[in-house]
């Protein structure tokens, strides 16, 4: 399907107004490059967000760690359906649970930032919102202490039986890597796809607090202990609450250029991609990669956001068709833009891939 370029600015136009900031978005198709923009940078003034600015793209992330997994299971290092507790033995985990099931959300281990039940309930983990966490957003936490936040609660099923997206796999999936080449995520990152690719944009932050620039600014809203709204620029703070979960800078070119190297065999051997790709039953998960269905086709996709920053990457499954967006938001505790996102996310997808099947 032809994207119609015009409607392109007036959908993002039309997301500034439900509320966000700010919005970049990048496509890539048959027509060639389009690189549209609406809305504001920051608050206090009225310069358009940056056209290729960096960005906190949350649970992007994920893609990018699975990735390297992969990778790493390519080079020898990581066998995929091996007990993670061979790797991680400290952390006295299920036996039954593989570096596959990390990848894929399906090891039942509770999600660090607290679950949401069926039944309507919830349970808490670490602290991630409201006041709290604008007061405390430069803690650092170590990996590991989030790890043991999780395993200090009961599992949500039994390893493999169910599927459940938990931050905490994760996090293990870093420390698996780790372990299992004696570096750092970010070395591996650096050697594995930032390198190889030339992705200068795009940083594993560990515990630094800054964003690269040119950037557009984050913001939270909280009431004080007075009763007053206040709203906090929130671009700095320490990522590592989320750390693997969620943590990485990109801009949406460096996102484009990745997510097409993947789909089209630069990154993983054929036999690999396939199995990243390969989606399990509940909701059309692969290895760190929703599978979702459109009017044209299969498309390949992840997106994140949180604290007033938020990513898109979506992809056909040939790498030759891609949208990746960039937006800047007022946040808070209520997440009271997630359903806008949602439909502003469905909005572009439709108008460059066709509508996503329900």
């Amino acid at each position: 399907m032809t994207t119609n370029r015009t409607a392109l600015q007036q959908t993002i136009d039309e997301i500034v107004g439900t509320g966000f900031v700010g919005i970049s978005l990048r496509v890539h198709d048959e027509q060639g490059e389009w690189v549209g923009r609406a809305g504001r940078g920051e608050l206090a003034a009225d310069a358009l967000p940056p056209l290729d600015g960096h960005v906190r793209i949350g649970s992007n992330t994920k893609t990018f760690i699975a990735t390297v997994a992969l990778q790493l299971v390519g080079e020898g290092k990581i066998e995929l359906d091996t007990a993670v507790a061979k790797y991680l033995p400290e952390f006295d985990l299920d036996p039954r649970i593989t570096v596959r099931m990390l990848l894929q959300h399906t090891s039942g281990i509770f999600n660090f930032t607290g679950e949401y039940y069926e039944d309507g309930s919830t349970a808490p983990g670490i602290v991630w919102s409201g006041q709290d966490w604008v007061q405390d957003r430069f803690r650092t936490y170590p990996p590991e202490e989030l790890v043991r936040v999780a395993l200090a609660n009961p599992a949500r099923f039994e390893p493999g039986t169910d599927w459940s997206y938990s931050n905490t796999n994760f996090v293990l999936a870093k420390l698996v890597i780790e372990r299992a080449t004696g570096s750092t995520l970010a070395a591996e990152m650096q050697r594995l796809i930032l390198g190889p690719l030339e992705l200068t944009g795009t940083v594993v932050p560990e515990t630094s607090t800054e964003i690269p620039e040119p950037h557009a600014h984050a913001y939270y809203r909280f009431t004080d202990a007075a009763g007053a709204e206040q709203i906090v620029d929130v671009t700095s703070q320490n990522p590592s609450w989320i750390s693997g979960g969620g943590d990485m800078i990109s801009t949406t070119r460096d996102l484009h250029t990745f997510i097409t190297a993947l789909l089209s065999g630069r990154l993983l051997p054929e036999a690999l991609l396939a199995e990243m790709l390969t989606p399990e039953a509940k909701v059309g998960y692969g290895l760190g990669v929703f599978i979702q269905e459109t009017g044209s086709g299969t498309v390949i996709t992840h997106n994140g956001g949180h604290g007033g920053h938020g990513a898109l990457m979506y992809s056909t499954r040939d790498g030759a068709k891609t949208l990746t967006a960039a937006l800047n938001y007022v946040d808070d505790a209520d997440l009271s833009l997630s359903a806008e996102f949602q439909q502003a996310t469905q909005r572009l997808v439709g108008e460059v891939f066709g509508p996503v099947a329900e």
